[in-house]
């Protein structure tokens, strides 16, 4: 714990504020409490001697409390979620997971009663101070991480989440201490349970050695388990009464308390915990029971075993999105990718992991019929598809062709999704998220698009004339992270070839569209033909030059045979007519 104390202010140590040199990014970014430095980086190279001296200065302790925000995706908040984690844990293990202190009064009432108090007391604070986090944590909006701490406190305060987090540290159980010792009332420090598996799970992602740390998790799982059951049987046990049964803890149960064994603390607890492993791995043979209670647990706890180790082996509802990360991790250790880009990928994968986008709508839809694929696709993407401008009065066929060809691809902060001068093969839907329009020096920035926006979608219809091209026009860039539905250039092309009219209309649009914006050449045919285009043509028109060259050929042959016929049967004919002529002759010399 003190080792993620000692990391989280080396970070901040690390991490000093710099100056914003780029007043008008500055303008942009205030409202989500961004800085510009990513941006200006190229700029920034020079000075970063005289800005380190100047933040060495600015930085103090009362600025940090007043300015600093906490990234989900950093350092520092991953290790204070092993600091809250460890809290967590203690609770689960010591005092509520396997019920020690409610089941063994011993520990509770004996000579070192006090420390636990010390101990609760501490686990306690951290939790208070992890309200203050969280109270400071920004929150993705649009792609971007918001930074304004008045919001970040207003969204906290009136979230589901303070109110559990304001349950699990009511000290109830201080309070009452003084009339009675009652650890039970501890159990609502069980609420945090969320902050523990966000742990696991950023922890699984960042670590180079996924399957072990699942290994450790599941073990884990089954050592807690197995210590909640064994409290329970020997909380049931002193209700029916020790030593009352063979069932029971106590002498007449030969398994537990063998003769010449001491019945002591320890015992009763290692027995407890042996016999609740045997009954939930039913792997070994435990006393029968006797009462209708004993029967009633044994039976759910038959039950409970069966169904908790298969959901903790069988878990598999994040196998085929971490296999897919992990072989990525492998490739990029292989290939001594550098830290910074191994990050970027990481934060990719928890962001995809952390809004429920580990599969396509393609992979989803795929076990539909085509009809009800069309269906769900068009309800979900068809209005999207009418905004726009060009399909604005295209046939509604047409667009639910379109709307199964839709693809939705996540973009991270800084990434580029096209440059100027590109080949355009695609059109953008912003589905969520902020792009900036920005110069080639990447500081400028022009316009900013925002969820909604259409780009590229001229680049794809081919038009002739077009002063561009099909080239991109500007450098487009993602601020945060950015959901885009992208429209390949072959799949529309594909569908337009059953709308030919739809075609034509798209193509006018286009026309009428660069002609506003001086980017036409009004000498340039109306409809240009790709080289896809040209080829089909020629493909179309070599097979009616094979069909018909077929057709002449088989005339040839049969009308080749026909003569065949003939002239034998001339031949013949001829034949004939000359042994009649040898015949006459000879007959008259006779």
């Amino acid at each position: 714990m003190l080792d993620y104390i000692r990391k989280v202010f080396k970070f901040i140590k690390r991490n000093k504020v710099e100056n914003i040199n780029n007043e008008e990014a500055e303008v942009y970014m205030a409202k989500f409490g961004l800085t510009n430095n990513g941006h200006a980086n190229g700029q920034n190279s020079g000075n970063n001697g005289e800005d380190g001296q100047d933040s060495k200065k600015q930085w103090n302790l009362k600025r940090f409390f007043k300015e600093w925000v906490w990234d989900t995706n950093g350092d520092p908040y991953y290790y204070w979620l092993g600091i809250i984690s460890c809290a967590f844990a203690y609770n689960l293990i010591c005092v509520i997971g396997n019920h020690t202190r409610s089941v063994f009064f011993e520990l509770e009432n004996g000579p070192y009663w006090y420390l636990w108090i010390i101990f609760d007391a501490f686990v306690d604070f951290i939790y208070l101070i992890d309200m203050f986090v969280q109270s400071r944590t920004g929150f993705l909006e649009q792609g971007l991480l918001v930074r304004d701490l008045q919001r970040i406190r207003k969204v906290y305060l009136k979230s589901r989440q303070f109110r559990v987090d304001l349950l699990s540290i009511l000290p109830i159980d201080l309070l009452i201490r003084p009339i009675r010792a009652c650890p039970y009332i501890r159990f609502t420090r069980l609420v945090r349970y969320p902050r523990f598996t966000d742990f696991i799970d950023r922890t699984e992602t960042r670590t180079t050695f996924p399957n072990a740390f699942r290994v450790c998790c599941v073990v884990f799982y089954i050592v807690v388990i197995i210590h909640w059951n064994g409290c329970i049987y020997f909380c049931i046990s002193e209700w029916i009464g020790l030593n009352t049964d063979t069932w029971v803890y106590g002498t007449k149960n030969i398994q537990s308390l063998p003769e010449g064994i001491e019945d002591t603390l320890g015992r009763r607890y290692v027995y407890s915990f042996y016999w609740s492993t045997l009954i939930l791995t039913t792997i070994g043979e435990v006393p029968p029971p006797f009462s209708d209670v004993e029967y009633v647990f044994v039976i759910v706890d038959l039950m409970v075993g069966v169904l908790i180790f298969a959901t903790i082996v069988g878990n598999v509802g994040r196998t085929e999105f971490q296999a897919k990360m992990d072989g990525i991790k492998q490739y990029m250790a292989l290939r001594k990718v550098n830290k910074q880009l191994e990050t970027r990928v990481i934060k990719w994968f928890d962001y995809l992991w952390a809004n429920k986008q580990t599969l396509s709508d393609q992979k989803v839809l795929k076990v539909l019929p085509d009809k009800l694929q069309a269906e769900i696709a068009t309800q979900v993407h068809f209005e999207t598809l009418r905004k726009v401008r060009i399909f604005q009065d295209c046939e509604t066929g047409l667009l639910a062709e379109l709307v199964l060809k839709l693809q939705q691809q996540v973009f991270s902060p800084g990434d580029y999704i096209c440059r100027k001068g590109d080949i355009g093969r695609e059109m953008y839907i912003v589905k969520q998220g902020k792009l900036e329009v920005v110069a080639d020096d990447g500081i400028k920035v022009f316009v900013t698009l925002q969820e909604g926006a259409v780009f590229g979608e001229l680049s794809i219809l081919n038009i002739a004339g077009s002063k561009n091209g099909n080239r991109r026009t500007a450098n487009v860039r993602s601020v945060g992270y950015t959901d885009l539905f992208v429209l390949n250039k072959n799949d529309l092309w594909n569908a337009l070839k059953e709308y030919p009219d739809a075609r034509k209309l798209l193509i006018a649009k286009g026309r009428e569209i660069l002609r506003k914006d001086n980017l036409l050449d009004e000498n340039a045919p109306e409809e240009q033909i790709s080289a896809e285009e040209m080829t089909e043509v020629l493909f179309g028109k070599l097979k009616t030059v094979q069909t018909r060259l077929a057709r002449i050929t088989s005339e040839h042959i049969s009308t080749k045979a026909k003569l065949m016929k003939r002239i034998e049967y001339l031949e013949e004919q001829l034949k004939i007519s000359q042994n009649e002529t040898t015949k006459s002759t000879e007959g008259l010399s006779a």
